[in-house]
């Protein structure tokens, strides 16, 4: 996936314009309006739309970098059976270390989510390394929970006396992880 951070310090040290580069992404199959417009959003990292692995390809040889220089890897863990405000505390202990520092300290972590963050990570660094990147210089980009309302499968509510309910508050989180080389 592409990296709109990367993308634009890239344009900004090599003083590269939104034009020259939509040349290269428009032999991609874009027209040179519709690729200068996707450029424009790549790097206000609001992916419409989506970069194909051909697109990062071709900005990567329109900058003169490598693809691996200008992506980074996302993965997710939708409706996970973990409270987010327990996920956060797990998440925000990794976020910004690398990786293979962040996969010790979840090894070591005893609360539940870290295992689900742990393989998430995980994953994550197969996807880089499938696309050649060096797992040595990764890094935990972006650790972030968001919230799923309550989890699949579980009642509203449970009777009490006097015939009273009490709510049954099971929340679920959406995890992301995303890293990225150096």
């Amino acid at each position: 996936m592409l990296s709109g951070d990367k993308l634009s310090g890239l344009c900004e040290e090599l003083k590269m314009s939104v034009d020259n580069l939509a040349g290269h992404v428009a032999r991609g199959g874009l027209s040179r309006k519709d690729a200068a417009s996707a450029i424009r959003n790549w790097k206000r990292r609001l992916y419409k739309p989506l970069p194909t692995a051909t697109d990062v390809e071709h900005l990567a040889g329109g900058l003169g970098v490598e693809a691996v220089e200008i992506s980074e890897w996302r993965v997710s863990y939708r409706y996970a059976p973990t409270a987010p405000r327990k996920a956060r505390l797990v998440a925000d202990m990794i976020a910004g270390l690398p990786a293979q520092k962040a996969l010790d300290v979840l090894k070591f972590e005893h609360k539940r989510a870290a295992r689900m963050i742990e393989k998430l990570l995980q994953s994550a660094i197969a996807n880089a390394d499938e696309a050649e990147a060096d797992v040595e210089r990764l890094i935990v980009s972006e650790a972030r929970v968001d919230g799923a309302g309550r989890r699949l499968g579980t009642k509203g509510w449970i009777a009490k006396d006097r015939g009273r309910a009490h709510p049954i508050r099971k929340e679920a989180s959406h995890l992301h992880v995303t890293v990225t080389e150096e």
